[in-house]
């Protein structure tokens, strides 16, 4: 059975998203044969697919992803010689697709980035927008980044036009605090 103990970093979050598939498999006859095959291979599936990917959590739901795929199929792999091969390699190959999707993101942001235009040069007022509530965040860009009017931005953010101007005005008195600058009040 997936459990706590199974964490290579020990931290106590609960049962694992995948427990419900496996107390299922238990219930519909799974052998001992899959939780003997679990308790030895996890760890060291878990610590591979770890070494490709330098995130723990991520790692942990991969290698949970392989061995549900391993439950999935246990019937005919429990017959191969080495089923934990079998479970290491789908391990592996759902750490490449994963490793694969995070370039392409990564590739489509920094594309997404450089076809914006000319970034705004001051690096603390992008860390101090950074630290934002979204509302606020998304006023404060939409109103000087996008230069749109009150009226235009209360209907992005879904909101009344009273309700923009107070994110707004939050956002830009974070700003001035966190800037050590005084805020105007020029929003109309």
């Amino acid at each position: 059975m997936i459990t706590d103990a199974h964490r290579l970093d020990g931290r106590q979050d609960g049962p694992c998203p995948h427990a419900d598939a496996v107390l299922g498999a238990r219930v519909s006859g799974v052998d001992a044969e899959y939780d003997l095959l679990f308790s030895v291979e996890f760890p060291a599936v878990m610590r591979t697919v770890y070494l490709m990917l330098h995130d723990q959590e991520w790692a942990e739901d991969i290698a949970q992803d392989a061995f549900v795929q391993l439950l999935k199929h246990w019937k005919k792999v429990a017959r191969y010689d080495r089923p934990g091969a079998w479970v290491r390699r789908v391990a592996i190959r759902l750490a490449v697709e994963a490793l694969r999707r995070e370039r392409r993101r990564s590739l489509l942001e920094r594309d997404a980035e450089a076809s914006i235009g000319p970034q705004p040069a001051d690096v603390d007022v992008i860390r101090a927008i950074k630290e934002l509530p979204g509302m606020q965040r998304a006023a404060i860009v939409l109103f000087y980044f996008e230069d749109r009017p009150l009226a235009e931005i209360s209907d992005i953010l879904g909101c009344a036009e009273p309700t923009a101007r107070v994110h707004l005005h939050r956002a830009r008195k974070h700003l001035a605090d966190v800037l050590g600058e005084e805020a105007r009040e020029d929003v109309s």
